[in-house]
């Protein structure tokens, strides 16, 4: 039996035991993968999480950077949490943007343009573990769980994970979202 809270204690030390240089690589892995196999077009809004560094997230400053350099007229949005009431504001990120660290290490623009759900077209959503079915577990706040029903259908919610799958999320809740695809480092998954 695969439990949410098991899952998290285990991926999280996995990550933990992961050195600098084997997320780098990995990060790369799926950067790559993202752009061979979801490339954005122009007019579309890619939001992105923005990696806590000392948590050995993915590094998707490799992703923001590209699509700044190479896909001209593809936006870049970032949240914001509220740990209030755990909800997220979402801000249009540019080369210029300021950025200061929150209280949990996650770089957060401080003056931008703020960009409302109905124009994301494509969600990078974090995660600690998935499995088979498109399911994930997150750090256990559920930001992303309700951000992700409050965006369009027609927008593609894209996991990004270091690990392969789990067969079985067992405690999966009617309010969890299921994900279109995971992108890992080596393979996409599609659900």
């Amino acid at each position: 039996m695969a439990l949410k809270a098991e899952l998290r204690k285990t991926y999280l030390a996995k990550r933990r035991a992961l050195s600098v240089e084997e997320v780098a690589a990995k990060s790369r892995q799926i950067a790559d993968l993202f752009f061979s196999e979801f490339a954005p077009q122009a007019g579309e809004t890619v939001h992105v999480f923005l990696p806590i560094q000392q948590h050995r997230e993915i590094n998707t400053w490799l992703l923001v950077h590209q699509i700044w350099e190479q896909y001209p007229g593809v936006q870049v949005a970032v949240p914001v949490a509220n740990p209030a009431d755990f909800s997220m504001t979402h801000y249009l990120l540019t080369p210029e943007t300021e950025l200061r660290e929150s209280l949990w290490g996650i770089p957060e623009p401080v003056h931008a343009l703020p960009l409302p759900e109905s124009e994301i077209t494509t969600v990078l959503v974090p995660l600690l573990a998935f499995d088979c079915q498109g399911h994930r577990v997150g750090y256990g706040k559920g930001f992303y769980d309700r951000f992700l029903a409050l965006i369009p259908s027609a927008s593609q919610k894209i996991g990004l994970a270091l690990e392969p799958p789990v067969e079985r999320i067992d405690d999966v809740h009617r309010k969890d979202l299921t994900l279109d695809a995971v992108i890992t480092p080596q393979a996409v998954f599609r659900f």
